[in-house]
Order: C-alpha cells, then sequence, then structure tokens
C-alpha cells in the first residue's frame, strides 16, 4: 500500500504542482483547527458536512473547491496551512495513522479518500462508526485490469476492495492521467525550448483535475451515485508532443517535443520510485497493458458540462509556464 513518502513524480498523483507550491507558500488566512480543540462543526448550518483528504493536492483541491462553490461545509485534511477557499476548515493528519482521522470525523455524513495508504482500512471502520454515509474514492484507470501483479494497479485494487469491505455506500473514480502533469515540464521550459518527456507514441486522454473535482463532488452530495464506478477521461484523446504544440501556440514559444527512449524513461524514473513501480508504468505506457485514448462521456452524464480540453487549461494556466 502507498506510504506517505509517494515521490511527488508519479503520473497522476504529482500533488504540488508549482502552481500549488507557490500558493502554498503565501500565508493561509484560515487557522488550522486542532484535534484538541474539541469538536468541529460545519460552518454553514444544517447542510452536511463533507471530508476531503488530500486537500491541497490536484485531485482533492478540486474537489474541495467545487463544494466550496457550490455551498458545501467542508472539512478539509492538510499538512500545513493551505491557500483553500473561504469558510473551509482545515485539519491536521496523516493518512496512515487512522487514529489521527479519528478527531475529525464528528459531524462528517461524507468523504473523499486517496487509495493506498496503509491505514485505509482502520480509517474506513472509524467512519463508520462516526456515522458517515458515503465515500467516494479516487481510484485509478489501471484498476479495472484486475492485475494483481502491477504494483501500481494493486493498490488501487486493494483500495476499492476495503471500500467495497467497509458497509459504507461508496462511488470509485477512475481517472486517466491529469493534464497537471505537465507541470512536471516547467524545469525544462524554463532551460530552453525541447521538451523531452517518455512514451512518445503514447496517446492519453487527459484529464483537468477540476473535471474530477466536479464528478466528485456530485457523488459526495448525492445518494444517485452510489455503487457506480465512473472512468473518466477529457474530451480528446492526444500525443506528448500534441500538448506541447498546444503549450506553444498558448505561450507564444517555439517549442520542440523529444521523446524519451523507454531505456532513459526508465532510468529516470528510477531515480524517484521503487523499481516496482517503475516497472508497472513501464507495463503501462511502454507495452501498453493500460490504454487511456479513449474518450469517453462520464464527466458530461455526470455534471452535464463537457470536461475542459488541454487548450482550455493550459490558458487558465499559462502564468505557470511563463514565469
Amino acid at each position: 500500500m502507498r506510504s506517505s513518502t509517494v515521490p511527488a513524480t508519479w503520473p497522476k498523483y504529482s500533488h504540488h504542482s508549482a502552481v500549488e507550491n507557490r500558493k502554498a507558500s503565501r500565508s493561509a488566512t484560515v487557522r488550522i483547527l486542532r484535534a484538541d480543540e474539541g469538536g468541529l462543526r460545519s460552518r454553514r448550518g444544517d447542510g452536511q458536512l463533507i471530508f476531503v483528504t488530500g486537500a491541497t493536492g490536484n485531485a482533492g483541491g478540486a474537489v474541495v473547491r467545487a463544494l466550496a462553490a457550490a455551498g458545501e461545509s467542508v472539512r478539509a485534511l492538510v499538512r500545513g496551512g493551505a491557500d483553500l477557499p473561504a469558510g473551509v476548515e482545515q485539519v491536521t493528519g496523516d493518512l496512515n495513522r487512522a487514529g489521527t482521522m479519528r478527531p475529525h470525523l464528528e459531524g462528517v455524513q461524507a468523504a473523499f479518500l486517496l487509495s493506498g495508504y496503509d491505514g485505509l482500512a482502520e480509517t474506513l471502520a472509524a467512519m463508520g462508526e462516526a456515522g458517515v454515509r458515503r465515500v467516494v474514492l479516487l481510484s485509478s484507470s489501471a484498476a479495472p485490469s484486475g492485475d494483481m501483479t502491477n504494483a501500481v494497479a494493486r493498490y488501487h485494487i486493494l483500495s476499492e476492495r476495503a471500500v467495497r469491505e467497509s458497509g459504507l455506500a461508496w462511488t470509485f473514480l477512475q481517472p486517466d492521467s491529469f493534464m497537471t502533469n505537465t507541470f512536471q515540464w516547467i524545469p525544462q521550459l524554463r532551460a530552453g525550448d525541447v521538451v523531452r518527456a517518455p512514451f512518445g507514441d503514447v496517446r492519453v486522454a487527459t484529464i483537468d483535475p477540476d473535471d474530477v473535482g466536479a464528478v466528485a463532488a456530485a457523488a459526495l452530495t448525492s445518494s444517485a451515485h452510489e455503487g457506480r464506478t465512473y472512468r473518466l477521461s477529457g474530451p480528446e484523446s492526444l500525443l506528448a508532443a500534441d500538448r506541447v504544440a498546444t503549450l506553444a501556440r498558448v505561450v507564444g514559444r517555439e517549442l520542440r517535443f523529444e521523446a524519451q527512449s523507454d531505456d532513459e524513461a526508465r532510468a529516470e524514473m528510477s531515480e524517484s520510485m521503487p523499481p516496482e513501480y517503475v516497472d508497472a508504468f513501464m507495463s503501462f505506457f511502454a507495452d501498453g497493458t493500460l490504454d487511456e485514448s479513449e474518450v469517453l462521456p462520464t464527466v458530461r452524464e455526470v455534471t452535464g458540462r463537457d470536461p475542459r480540453n488541454f487548450e482550455a487549461w493550459a490558458r487558465a494556466h499559462a502564468d505557470a509556464f511563463t514565469t
């Protein structure tokens, strides 16, 4: 199972983009509430209280923003002071230690959880005892394979199993790779006009985390999505070179893409993650055991609107690539 030392460079789970790091460095105006301050109550009166883990990550942050925009009461699990929407309660804890979750569950009706943490089963049990009614789990496009020999697929499969066995109502989200992985290119863009990246011949229907957040918010606030598994994609299937070309138009630069060889990709990933996870990603994208190229209708079906395309996402985050 995943631990708190998950490398930030892992695809789909790079929780701290350059933009997020800059935001986190600014002083947050919302006080962090400690467990020893007693029971935390919804700040918005009689509405349900929703607990969001990973609230400063790409997906968790998007869930918090979607819920706050809808007027929901949100309790956000963070590691330190974070720049979150006004009115959001911030609490600290460790997903690998279920005991640190218990004080934050009072009054919670629904929770957004991340896959792969050692304390997940215990946290789910604590949620049941506290009266939490439903859980939305951020899983992965790798989970449907059922491949327990693949280390990344395995921790998502096991996390889904733990949620199913918890007795809580559940919804699973299985998104494709996030558009925010593009932030990994920022150091190269600062150094020059060439982006080198792995798996250049692999098409992926990357998804904006805000669209994942919108689907999660819908599932957290309605029983209509209970017992459903949602595979999520963006609206277009792109090569890495396509994303580089789009980014070039957005920032007004002549950018060029160069594909890394599989050997180069393996060596680079080996610098930041254990061998079994390197093998997993090479299996996904070099051997082709994972297909994220299909454009799926799920975001529109759940939210009533189309997911954002890569160019729109890049324009919304253009400052991150030009400063």
